[in-house]
């Protein structure tokens, strides 16, 4: 219990060290604008990241449809952002947003999660196509113009707060009874079956709350780049989630976080070599998949990592 104690309270210094160093470097103007972009694209991508995890890497079901929820949020939120234009409105809009993401995910998932493997894939990725064509012919969106204007409360401390919350939240999740249940289908969903675990049940609740994260996300990314448009949460944007969670590691939410900074680092440093950035990125992800198939951390969190588990490699079996 004590050493449980110690750890969330490490845990928990150094999240708060990391806002403090960050937003002071912010108030005294040594962060500038696209620093900051970088910053805020890092934290939106975690929570796209780690909530694609729940559903890919934990629950077991290859979904390409994130980005679909991603637009729901970010244009409830825009919606009701414009409208009230005001720090209540853009919490109001975040968890609109996101109620509606899930109660889509709901919808969506009772039907599709009934599938498996490719078939889940194909159905996930036609819904999220669906959800960018509803977007591009409705009025209230504007269309293909999309929404321009949009207020903007997003900053540090706000994408701090609810990246953290993400990662708390699911991560009790999964160390819940339905978590494990999760993880059980992921494994061996005949053997969960077996066991009285309604797997239908589990997978729809993964996937509402994978896209109630998602729809979060997509209200963080509209209230802080003013505009939204229905390509830019088209079939790439759904890839590019899928990158994240499938080169930290199916089953990582650690993984997730590293991978999330690592290639929004990757991309800021490459910014000025347009012609390589994609062959660098591109040859990084296939030496990553070579040497470590399972991704930077596999299935492993942070804490393994100070076990005598090795990193390359097979896992030491012996038992002492």
């Amino acid at each position: 219990m004590k050493a449980l104690t110690k750890k969330n309270l490490l845990i928990l210094g150094s999240i708060l060290l990391s806002f403090a160093i960050v937003q002071g470097l912010i108030m005294a103007g040594l962060l500038n604008a696209f620093y900051e972009i970088t910053l805020a694209t890092i934290c939106i991508n975690i929570i796209l990241a780690v909530s694609l995890n729940l559903v890919t890497g934990f629950t077991g079901q290859f979904s390409l449809g994130h980005a679909g929820f991603m637009s729901i949020g970010a244009y409830v939120c825009a919606i009701i952002n414009m409208e009230m234009r005001s720090t209540s409105g853009f919490l109001l809009g975040i968890f609109a947003g996101a109620i509606a993401a899930g109660l889509v995910g709901i919808l969506i998932g009772i039907p599709t999660l009934r599938l498996k493997g490719d078939y889940l894939a194909i159905a996930t990725l036609g819904m999220a196509e669906i959800i960018r064509v509803l977007f591009l012919n409705m009025e209230i969106t504007n269309g293909a113009a999309g929404l321009s204007g949009i207020p903007r409360f997003t900053n540090w401390p706000w994408l701090c707060l609810f990246t953290v919350a993400t990662v708390v939240l699911i991560n009790n999740f999964l160390h819940s009874s339905p978590g494990r249940a999760c993880i059980s289908i992921r494994e061996d969903e005949i053997a969960a079956e077996s066991m009285g675990i309604n797997t239908t049940k589990y997978k729809v609740m993964a996937f509402a709350i994978g896209a109630f994260f998602a729809g979060t996300a997509g209200a963080l990314y509209s209230s802080y780049f003013y505009i939204i448009q229905p390509g830019r949460f088209d079939f790439l944007k759904s890839i590019d989630i899928l990158v994240i969670v499938v080169l930290g590691g199916l089953g990582s939410m650690t993984g997730s976080i590293f991978a999330a900074i690592l290639l929004a680092i990757l991309t800021t440093f490459l910014q000025s070599f347009t012609a390589v950035r994609m062959i660098v990125y591109a040859a990084l992800l296939v030496i990553i998949m070579i040497f470590r198939p399972k991704g930077l951390m596999g299935t492993t969190e942070i804490n393994d990592l100070f076990s005598r588990r090795p990193f390359f490699g097979k896992k030491d079996e012996r038992i002492e």
